[in-house]
C-alpha cells in the first residue's frame, strides 16, 4: 500500500509507478532507514505517543527486519514498494500489525530520507578516509624505499629539472592530504540531523531533537526545518571531494602510464594490475591505471549532474531531489575502488633507477644550475639565462650534454666560466642545491617524509 493513497481515487498507472519508484536504487538505505526508525520510535516514546511496551515491540521487529534484509537482500529487490521507506513500514506492519502504523507519527519521508542519506554518506565517507590514509602510507613507503633515486622532472612533458623520485611521490602525498582534509570537513558539515523537521515546517510533537541527533551519532540537530529537508549541500560537497580526488588519481595514473611505457621505462607495473592483448602476446597493458583515468569522467559527471539538478529548485522539498542518490551511490564506491586500485599499483611497482637517472642526465636538465652559477659570478639572471641558451645550442650541435663541453667551449661564449663549473653541473649537485623548504634536495625531501610519517603515529 502506498503511503499517500488516501487523497487519490485511483492508483498510479504502471508507467508512472516505474518512473516514480526509487526502491531500485534507494534500497541501499535499508540499514539507515531502520536505524533512523529505531531512533524515531525512541523519540515518540519520550513524548508519550508510544508506551514502553510498544517501543520494545517496534525495536525488536525493526532489528529483526534488519537481519532479514542483510541476510536476504532479494527481499528488497523483489518488493513492489515505492521506496525504501514504504518497504520498511509495510514490513513492520506485517510483523506488529497496527502498531507499525504509529511509527510515522510526526515524521515525513522528507526528513526521513534526508536523515537516511546523511547516515549512509557519513558511513561511506569514513571508509573513504581509511582508504585515503592507506594510499598515503603506501606512497610514503615507496618514497622511503626509493630515497636517492633520481627522476627527470617535467614541464610541458619536456624534461625540465632533475628531482628525487621520492619528491615525486610526496607531491601526490600532498594532494591526497588535501583530499583527506576536504573530506573531513565535508563529514563535519554533513553530520547534522534533519530528523524531526517533518515535511518542511517541523514536527508538532515536543521531540528532543538534540537527543535524537545524539542517539544517531550526529553532532547536532538542524536549525531550520525548511533548509533541513531541502539541503543537499552535503551531496554536492562529497561529489566535489570525489571529483577533486579523482582528478589527482587520474594525474597519478597518467604519470605512471607514461613512466611505464617502453619509451620511458622508468617503472614496471606488477602483473596483478595489468592485462595482456588478445592478439599481441608480448603486451602488458596498464589497464588498472587507464580505468582510474577513465572512471574519473563518470565521477565528474555525477558532480555536474547534481549541480544542475539543484539549480533553481524552490524551497522546500521537490521530487527532483530523488535524483540525488544514484550519482552519489555510484561516485563514492567508484572513488573508493580507484583508491584501492591506485594503492595496488603503487605497492607492486618496480622502479628502474638506472633508467631514471640516465633520463635525468638528458635534455640539458642542469641548464638552470648553470644559470644560477653565472648569477653567483655577478651576471644578472636574465643575461645568464641568455648565455646558457647559447651554450645549450652549442651542446646540441656537438651532440653533448652541458657538462661534457670543454672549458674552452664554455669560455668561447662566456669568459667568467671556470673549472669550478663542472661540480655544479653534476646531477647530485643539481638535486641538493634545492635547499629551500619544499625543494627536491635530499635534506628537504627527508624532512618532508619524516613530517608525513608523524601523521600515522
Amino acid at each position: 500500500m502506498a503511503l499517500w493513497g488516501g487523497r487519490f481515487s485511483t492508483g498510479p498507472d504502471q508507467a508512472f509507478k516505474q518512473f516514480n519508484d526509487s526502491l531500485p536504487f534507494d534500497y541501499q538505505l535499508a540499514e539507515q532507514d531502520i536505524e533512523g526508525s529505531i531512533a524515531w520510535a525512541g523519540a515518540l516514546e519520550q513524548v508519550g505517543i508510544l508506551t514502553p511496551t510498544e517501543l520494545e515491540q517496534l525495536v525488536a521487529a525493526l532489528n529483526q527486519l534488519l537481519v532479514e534484509v542483510s541476510e536476504q537482500p532479494q527481499l528488497l529487490q523483489q518488493s513492489d514498494a515505492e521506496d525504501i521507506h514504504s518497504f520498511v513500514e509495510a514490513a513492520l506492519i506485517e510483523k506488529v500489525g497496527d502498531l507499525g502504523k504509529k511509527l510515522h507519527t510526526g515524521r515525513s519521508r522528507n526528513d526521513q530520507v534526508a536523515t537516511d542519506f546523511r547516515l549512509w554518506s557519513r558511513k561511506t565517507a569514513q571508509l573513504l578516509l581509511v582508504a585515503l590514509g592507506d594510499l598515503k602510507q603506501t606512497i610514503l613507503a615507496l618514497a622511503e624505499r626509493e630515497f636517492g633515486t633520481i627522476l627527470p622532472g617535467y614541464t610541458h612533458l619536456q624534461r625540465a629539472q632533475p628531482v628525487l623520485f621520492s619528491h615525486w611521490c610526496m607531491a601526490y602525498f600532498e594532494m591526497l592530504s588535501r583530499d583527506e582534509s576536504r573530506l573531513r570537513g565535508a563529514i563535519e558539515r554533513l553530520n547534522v540531523c534533519p530528523l524531526g523537521s517533518g515535511a518542511l515546517a517541523g514536527t508538532a510533537y515536543p521531540i528532543d531533537r538534540q537527543l535524537l541527533a545524539t542517539n544517531l551519532g550526529f553532532l547536532s540537530a538542524s536549525n531550520n526545518s525548511l533548509d533541513a529537508v531541502s539541503d543537499r549541500d552535503f551531496v554536492v560537497e562529497l561529489l566535489s571531494c570525489a571529483s577533486i580526488s579523482m582528478m589527482h588519481l587520474s594525474r597519478l595514473a597518467e604519470d605512471m602510464i607514461f613512466y611505464n611505457t617502453g619509451e620511458a621505462g622508468f617503472i614496471e607495473l606488477a602483473d596483478n594490475v595489468t592485462s595482456g592483448s588478445s592478439l599481441m602476446p608480448q603486451k602488458k597493458n596498464p589497464d588498472a591505471l587507464e580505468l582510474i583515468r577513465g572512471k574519473t569522467g563518470r565521477v565528474f559527471g555525477a558532480f555536474s549532474g547534481m549541480m544542475m539538478t539543484l539549480k533553481a529548485l524552490p524551497l522546500a522539498y521537490n521530487k527532483d531531489m530523488q535524483e540525488d542518490k544514484e550519482g552519489l551511490f555510484d561516485a563514492l564506491p567508484t572513488w573508493l575502488a580507484c583508491l584501492h586500485m591506485a594503492q595496488a599499483c603503487l605497492s607492486g611497482v618496480k622502479v628502474n633507477a638506472k633508467r631514471t637517472e640516465l633520463a635525468a642526465r638528458g635534455g640539458h636538465a642542469n641548464a638552470t644550475e648553470l644559470a644560477d652559477y653565472l648569477v653567483k659570478k655577478g651576471i644578472p639572471f636574465r643575461e645568464g639565462h641568455h648565455i646558457v641558451g647559447q651554450l645549450v645550442q652549442v651542446a646540441i650541435a656537438e651532440n653533448k650534454s652541458l657538462e661534457q663541453l670543454s672549458i674552452q667551449q664554455f669560455q668561447a661564449v662566456c669568459t667568467v666560466i671556470e673549472q669550478d663549473v663542472y661540480p655544479v653541473l653534476e646531477l647530485d649537485a643539481c638535486i641538493n642545491a634545492r635547499v629551500a623548504k619544499g625543494g627536491t634536495s635530499k635534506q628537504q625531501v627527508s624532512q618532508a617524509m619524516a613530517a608525513a610519517k608523524q601523521q600515522f603515529i
